[in-house]
């Protein structure tokens, strides 16, 4: 399996997968790749719909030089606590950062998210943040500022009167009821198009089926958000499968 960064033909090879709308592991496949250098190779670079080869290529290059590395290295990885391998971390917080940018968030506020989450504290300071993804302190405001807008994360002073921010157990949960409380929103505006439209038109029967729909949705995720919210506080079983299963006769037991 060719091992380096991806040369300009391979790229031009990607964009052709992408356009002949090939998954990402078809493309990493024919390239003799791993299908998770192709992932972050399309993610860094506009995405499946704007990915362009010559484009890519000439970004890669300009971000060797400003970290001052050769392009096909790849950037000091944080040392590690636990005993963990610090390049196996660095590249899975890479992975961790494709799956939140595949979910719909933007590429800074996942890189920012996925370095919180992957620090046993939960919490880093703005200063911290900055070395560690190597971009300007506006950049991690704006992206802190999106995520305190999603309730992703919180900030506090710390002793030294340091802004830190910080992800706990609750995060996931303060998403899922902005999610609702914004849909929800978006019901209201929707069933007032009915009353400009008219009920009894084609243009106003569409938004009130569409303003029925996201009601029960964000009905929905505001029930599941309360029933699941428990799950995040539940200590893990570490693996063992015979605690698992002892666990899952309780439940039977217990439904």
């Amino acid at each position: 399996m060719p091992g380096g960064r991806l040369t300009q033909q391979e790229r031009q090879q990607i964009a052709l997968g992408l356009a002949d709308d090939l998954a990402y592991a078809e493309i990493a496949r024919r390239l003799d790749r791993p299908t998770s250098t192709v992932t972050r190779e399309v993610m860094r670079n506009g995405g499946p719909t704007a990915y362009r080869a010559d484009l890519a290529h000439r970004a890669t290059g300009r971000r060797a030089q400003r970290r001052g590395q050769p392009a096909a290295g790849t950037p000091n990885a944080v040392p590690q606590p636990h005993g963990r391998d610090a390049e196996a971390v660095s590249a899975y917080e890479e992975v961790f950062t494709i799956g939140l940018m595949q979910s719909g968030m933007g590429r800074m506020a996942s890189r920012v998210l996925a370095c919180l989450y992957l620090t046993d504290e939960g919490s880093l300071t703005a200063a911290e943040l900055v070395a560690r993804l190597q971009v300007s302190p506006a950049t991690v405001s704006k992206a802190i500022s999106f995520l305190e807008s999603q309730g992703m994360v919180t900030r506090e002073r710390d002793e030294r009167r340091r802004e830190r921010y910080f992800v706990d157990d609750d995060i996931w949960y303060r998403s899922m009821v902005v999610s609702a409380q914004a849909t929800a929103r978006l019901v209201d505006t929707t069933r007032q198009g009915v009353g400009v439209l008219g009920a009894d038109t084609p243009a106003g029967n569409r938004l009130e089926n569409i303003a029925r729909f996201l009601d029960f949705i964000s009905e929905a995720i505001a029930r599941a958000a309360e029933h699941g919210r428990e799950v995040l506080h539940a200590k893990p079983l570490g693996g063992d499968p015979e605690k698992m299963e002892k666990t899952a006769e309780t439940d039977d037991a217990a439904g």
